[in-house]
This record gives C-alpha cells, structure tokens and sequence, in this order.
C-alpha cells in the first residue's frame, strides 16, 4: 500500500463537506501514481470512484494532463506550415449513431491540412465502437506501426493514429479498472483534450454536458493551450450535429450553426455496426445517402474552422467536390499502401 496515495485518496474522497480538491501537483501525482501502478488496486479503483462522484476541477484535469504529457509517447512535430488537428473522440466509443470522425480526417489530409488522431480498443462502460476498428475495416492498420512510423505517415500522408496499448500502454492498462468500478472515470475528460503531440497542434475535442466543457477550457488555460475547439457533438465527438444546432467553443468565443440554414438539416444516420464499413465505403463512392449529407456537412464545417476554405459555404463545395472526385478515396488508398507492413 501506497501511504503517499492514501493521503491524496483521503483527500478527495472524505465526502461532500470534508472532502477538497487536489491541487494542480497533487493531481499530477495522483495520476503518475495510477499510471505506473504504484498505487494498489484497491486505491486506484477507491480514487476512480471517489473522484467521479466529487466530480473533478479543471485545476485537476490540468495536472493530469501532466501526468499523461510526463509518461505519455507524443509525435515529434512534422515539417508543415499549419497546425496538426488533433481530432479527439470518445476512448469507449459509438453505440448509437454512425462516426463521421474517420471521412473528417480524410477530408481534411486530402485538403493538405493534417490530422492526428488517437484512442485504444473496446473501453467501458459503453464498449462502443472504436475508432482503430473502423480504421481496420477501411484497410487502415495503424496497430502494426511504432511511433516513428506513425511519424512518417503523418509527415507523408497527413494523417496519424497514436494507438494506446501499443504506443501508450500505462494509460491503457486503466481500462481493467474502469470495467470493474462500471463508470466513467474523469480520466475519460482527459483523453478528449489530451495530445499526443509535441509540436504547433489545434485540438479538437467533443463534450456532452457543459460543465465538462469548463472543466476543459480552465484546463487549457492553465496549460496556456490557446488554439483549441470545443464541440457539442454527437455522442460526446467531434461531429457536428444536423438534428440540433451546433454548439461550438472557439477560445473565449462561441459559434452557433445550424445544417438547417445551409440545406443540410437531417437526422443522424443509424449506428449498425456490420454495415458501417460498407457505408462509409459508399460515401467514398459518392452513394447518395443521409451519411453522405452528414460527410459533406462536417468535412465542409472543418474545411472552414480549419482555415482551407474561406467560408463555411465554400467549405461545404470543397468536401462535396473531394469525396464526388474519387480523391478522398485515393487517400485512403494511399493510407493502406503506407500502413501495410510486408
């Protein structure tokens, strides 16, 4: 047992009228700890429950994007004129509705604007589809890759995946603990504003209630991260809603869209799992369907937030015209050439 530990446990989880917040230093401390195991099992486990019902700080999320930023592999920066996009998604998944993260990404490397992404295996509590079994189905094996290689593809191709249990396993090995407290811990909030790279970066990251997204913009100011997007996105990611209007953080400012005013308004397209493959592949093929509505709507959003179009108009043209053309579908065919280990 871990006295050191035990002390930061006692901390946050003395109740609703003894318990206190960690400081930034404790809270890195406390994560380095869980990371690397120092901490027992009963502790770690303690921790995570404790502090999702104290609910955390965006002091304590900063510290423990420290701790993540200390022990965690990151991409040295590639040689491009603009900011890698760091487009984040939830680590445990979709259940319900189809992700239009992996044709964003495409988009946008195919626009020359260069994306990373990264997330692990199927993760409690929804046990949702992963982003790296989408890329699997697409061809795409990021798993096979070390970090050098990952490098090489974004350099080359624009476009990354940082892969946990092969390229961040400390932070993987949290997923047997979050399974057996059946909750999400605040470590969850971490992996949506975390980095995993050391150069100029635009992280972008989805949020579900918006007291988590306070938490993740004091957590960005106390790190002095300035170029970040926050979303209400669909399921927590990224993606830009069409049923609802988008609720977008840009700094200290907020951008309001609606797919109703630009002709896109719909209903997110139905999550089944042993089509959706197929589905994004008919999207590439330029198949008319509500996904590809959805593709072309987000793909133009980021188009513009991304500085390649000039306006969210031109943006939407641009991600219509690049998946109709074939050339989305030429990236990914380059994306499996570059990630085949022969």
């Amino acid at each position: 047992m871990s006295d050191k530990f035990r002390e930061l446990l006692r901390k946050v989880g003395s109740g609703r009228h003894t318990g206190k917040d960690l400081t930034r230093a404790e809270a890195e401390t406390a994560t380095m700890m869980i990371l690397q195991q120092e901490a027992t099992p009963a502790q770690i486990g303690a921790f995570l429950i404790a502090h999702r019902i104290k609910r955390p700080t965006g002091i304590e999320l900063a510290g423990m994007m420290d701790a993540f930023d200390r022990l965690g592999s990151k991409l040295e920066p590639i040689a491009v004129d603009r900011p890698v996009v760091i487009l984040s998604s939830p680590y445990d998944g979709r259940s319900r509705s189809a992700p239009i993260n992996q044709i964003t990404a495409l988009i946008l490397a195919t626009a020359g604007c260069p994306v990373l992404m990264h997330g692990g295996d199927r993760t409690p509590t929804k046990h949702g589809i992963p982003s790296i079994e989408i890329w699997q189905g697409l061809g795409v094996n990021w798993q096979n890759l070390d970090l050098t290689q990952i490098h090489q593809v974004l350099s080359q191709n624009l476009l990354g995946f940082v892969y946990l249990p092969q390229h961040f396993p400390l932070a993987h090995d949290l997923v047997t603990y979050r399974d057996q407290v059946g909750k999400r811990p605040p470590f969850a909030t971490v992996e949506l504003i975390w980095s995993p790279y050391s150069g100029n970066a635009h992280t972008i990251c989805g949020f579900v209630h918006p007291p988590t997204e306070t938490m993740m913009r004091e957590a960005f100011a106390l790190r002095g991260v300035k170029n970040f997007t926050t979303v209400k996105g669909s399921e927590g990611s990224c993606d830009i809603p069409r049923d609802r209007t988008a609720i977008i953080g840009v700094g200290e400012e907020r951008l309001i869209v609606s797919a109703h005013d630009y002709g896109f308004a719909g209903q997110e397209f139905p999550l089944v799992e042993t089509e959706l493959v197929a589905d994004i592949l008919a999207v590439f093929a330029g198949k008319a369907s509500e996904l590809i509505r959805s593709a072309i709507w987000n793909g133009g959003f980021y188009l513009w937030h991304c500085g390649i179009s000039p306006d969210l108009t031109a943006g939407i043209a641009e991600a219509e015209q690049l998946l109709l053309s074939g050339q989305v579908m030429q990236k990914l065919v380059e994306l499996r050439s570059a990630t085949r280990l022969d």
